[in-house]
């Protein structure tokens, strides 16, 4: 449903802002942009940075006169685009911004995404001052051919000394690696994990390359991308030998240092989204910011909100969900705890469809179910027996 800014229905979602939520704020700047992204992001204009930031405290003087006061966070994520953009002065504003209309005091996890070239160790030393707990470095690959295809302004020096400061300033750091690139062989891959984990990671996010419409190579797809399948199962089998456990879908930690803030999603907890572009949910309410920065800006200014696209998951629509998105996780779905929230039927109808599917694909345990390995290897077609219509 598209919605204009002014009329959508932040009321139904004001008791979720009264709770410790996750937030999610997207800073919506790059240095240039790579040909296989589409999230919203642009590269800097003269006073565009002064004008997001504006916007983003209008965004939080209208959601913070709904909450009744400061809004208690349970973890913050800042993403992007890239963040590390900004400069340690733009940082301290952005920062003080926050301090003014969040209340800390409750958070568990405060994370910030960064990109190797401009991670400095200004960036670092601000960051430890202010609390911030946790880094997620966009390695994407530790190939130098890899990484000049996938048109990355770093090398795989500057990424290996983004990670090793990062690790010894005292951060819980995650990497980002990417399968399913031209050239990439099976032993290309294994040496980006094994020197990943080797430079002192505790979190590693692993994504096919994917060539969304809205992306350059979306429209103009290049040679050489190729199906990952084998790269995936690879990693399946390497990583947990080495001591990464396989929490969800593309994710591997260290026991104990699974990112809090990607769990809350997988929960359908509620998620306050920042900024152009960004994406909450609040009690059945997702809703979408307006992408463009220039459109943000005017929606916040008139209005206090941003959002462009709206609507209330409920009824089937939101046990199918629930239970599509608790099969991401290596703890799967608790099966009492669905029948409680969407009632004997819709557990009836969950059990039959995962009755179809083969059974190494499941792992059943005492009152659970979860996806084993091979279930994770293919699970957009498990995931699709799971779209329930009304």
């Amino acid at each position: 449903m598209k919605v204009t800014s002014h009329i959508l229905d932040f009321e139904g979602g004001r008791e979720g802002l009264s709770e410790p939520l996750s937030v999610y704020l997207h800073v919506p700047f790059c240095r240039s942009k790579c040909p296989y992204c589409s999230f919203a992001s642009s590269v800097p204009r003269l006073g565009d940075v002064d004008l997001y930031l504006s916007a983003l405290e209008s965004e939080l003087i209208g959601l913070s006169r709904l909450s009744g006061g400061p809004l208690s966070v349970r973890t913050l994520y800042i993403g992007g685009g890239t963040p590390t953009v900004l400069s340690v002065e733009e940082w301290i504003r952005l920062m003080d911004l926050l301090d003014r209309y969040i209340d800390r005091g409750s958070i568990e996890e405060f994370s910030v995404e960064a990109n190797p070239e401009s991670l400095s160790d200004g960036h670092l030393r601000f960051w430890r001052d202010r609390g911030i707990s946790r880094i997620s470095i966009g390695v994407q690959s530790l190939d130098d051919d890899e990484l000049r295809w996938l048109g990355r302004l770093h090398d795989s020096n500057e990424a290996r000394r983004a990670v090793i400061a990062s690790v010894a300033s005292g951060f819980d750091v995650s990497g980002d690696l990417m399968f399913g690139l031209k050239g990439q062989t099976l032993r290309k891959w294994h040496r980006s994990l094994k020197a990943l984990a080797e430079l002192g990671v505790g979190h590693m996010s692993l994504y096919q390359l994917t060539l969304d419409n809205d992306s350059f190579w979306g429209k103009k797809p290049p040679e050489g991308v190729f199906d990952g399948y084998g790269h995936y199962r690879w990693a399946q089998w390497y990583l947990p030998k080495i001591g990464f456990d396989q929490y969800e879908i593309a994710s591997f930690a260290l026991e104990g240092r699974w990112s809090l803030h990607n769990l809350a999603y997988w929960n359908r907890e509620n998620v306050l989204g920042l900024g152009p572009g960004a994406w909450g949910y609040l009690n059945g309410l997702r809703y979408e910011n307006d992408p463009s920065l220039a459109g943000y800006c005017d929606s916040v200014r008139s209005s206090g909100f941003a959002a462009v696209y709206s609507e209330r998951i409920g009824g089937v629509a939101e046990a199918s969900e629930s239970a599509i998105l608790a099969l991401r996780t290596k703890w799967g779905i608790d099966l009492d705890d669905f029948c409680r929230r969407f009632g004997s039927g819709s557990k009836a109808r969950l059990l039959k469809c995962l009755s179809e599917i083969p059974d190494n694909c499941l792992e059943w345990k005492k009152g659970s179910v979860a996806l084993t390995r091979k279930g994770m290897r293919v699970a957009n077609s498990i995931w699709e027996r799971l779209l329930w219509e009304e």
